[in-house]
């Protein structure tokens, strides 16, 4: 067999589409990027101006809601469960504040409700000892210099719930996840059905429920309506003391006595109220 070989033969080299030099290259990138963070600017420019902006919260005749609320909340919560009553120490301090603002947050503040405060309820739960339980109304210093002094007596203000929101105030907007801090509803002048008053309403009652044995109240008995049908404890809080569990109920009636109560030997009674000069 004869011995071919092939050899390559030379062909013209085509030429690109397109011949432009380094610097026209590195130009034309360039001009690219300008336009593309053009466009991007313009996108981002477009779109500030057409999400919808907020709308400032609703003006209302109650007071707004307390500067450093978490904070506060938070706090307390920790005050109460770590000094006051370490036997509380597993209570997440943590989702108790949460569920506190979660439960009005982003919601009308005209219409609260009950239910609202369920998951801060369940966080908070205590167990409040068998003739232990004091009730006040239009006494709120009196009931709470008699319960400083005898510890084992609680107020709702000496729970865990009640200590947390004792004395603040705080509502939102349906329109906002922030609070308001320029007014809240006011009781009267707005809407009964506001954060504030509804958590009242809702601790109470639960004060109440779980309320057994003796049961003490304290009443003003220098002003004209001493028990108050309208007060929270003439509206809420008698009416959901359970007869099967409450054995007695005892009324403080309290009288001023020269325009002011006489605390020091009633904090005195209290201490030794088998005294006899207690019973006078």
């Amino acid at each position: 067999m004869s011995d071919h070989r092939f050899s390559s033969v030379p062909t013209e080299e085509e030429p690109g589409c397109c011949h432009l030099s380094r610097k026209v290259k590195v130009c034309l990138c360039v001009l690219l990027c300008v336009l593309l963070c053009v466009l991007v600017a313009v996108a981002v420019v477009v779109g500030v101006l057409m999400w919808p902006r907020a709308t400032p919260p609703r003006a209302w005749n109650g007071t707004g809601s307390t500067p450093h609320f978490s904070e506060i909340v938070l706090g307390r919560c920790f005050t109460y469960t770590q000094l006051l009553r370490p036997e509380l120490g597993h209570a997440d301090c943590g989702q108790i504040g949460k569920a506190f603002t979660n439960a009005f947050l982003s919601k009308d503040p005209c219409h609260s409700s009950e239910q609202d405060y369920q998951l801060l309820l369940k966080l908070t739960s205590q167990t409040i000892p068998c003739h232990s339980s004091v009730f006040w109304s239009k006494s709120t210093q009196l009931a709470h210099l008699y319960t400083r002094v005898r510890q084992d007596m609680f107020t709702l203000e000496d729970t865990l719930i009640g200590y947390i929101a004792d004395g603040l105030n705080w509502c939102g907007d349906a329109g906002s996840y922030e609070m308001n801090y320029q007014s809240c509803p006011h009781w009267r002048k707005d809407c009964i059905n506001n954060p504030v008053s509804v958590f009242w309403d809702t601790v109470s009652k639960r004060f109440a429920e779980n309320a057994c044995g003796e049961v003490q109240v304290v009443l003003n008995g220098s002003v004209s309506n001493t028990f108050d049908k309208n007060s929270t404890f003439g509206r809420v809080e008698i009416h959901n003391l359970h007869p099967g569990k409450v054995s007695v109920l005892k009324a403080w009636v309290m009288h001023d006595i020269g325009g002011v109560y006489r605390p020091i030997k009633f904090l005195q009674c209290v201490k030794s109220p088998e005294d006899s000069s207690c019973r006078k």
